[in-house]
């Protein structure tokens, strides 16, 4: 079962791996936008669009509702916005921390300078 769960993550985060699908999904966070929307918002073309939509569609991660001659998208999960979330925090840690470790070996380089 241990394994299924693990696989289930791998392929979620594969579904998650590409710039493009995260800019969508940071978009949907906010609610529901049709393909037009999306498109006009990234500032991409429709098949770019449209082939990300669809590896995001095949995972579950948003679902797509018909209403007129529009599709409107939306997250599958809300907590998918919180995982973005998350992973921003730990961007700007990340961030945080080699900001830190650049200023140290400045700070180190400079003393040895003066010595």
């Amino acid at each position: 079962m241990e394994e299924g769960l693990q696989q289930f993550k791998a392929d979620f985060f594969k579904a998650l791996a590409h710039p493009l699908r995260i800019r969508i999904l940071e978009l949907l966070v906010d609610g529901k936008k049709s393909v037009n929307e999306i498109q006009s918002c990234l500032e991409k073309e429709g098949s770019a669009v449209s082939q990300q939509l669809s590896v995001l569609r095949a995972k579950n991660i948003v679902y797509g509702i018909k209403e007129g001659k529009k599709v409107y998208y939306s997250l599958s999960d809300p907590m998918i916005g919180e995982l973005l979330g998350v992973a921003k925090e730990i961007f700007n840690n990340h961030l945080i921390n080699t900001i830190t470790r650049l200023e140290e070996m400045t700070i180190n380089g400079s003393d040895e300078d003066n010595i």
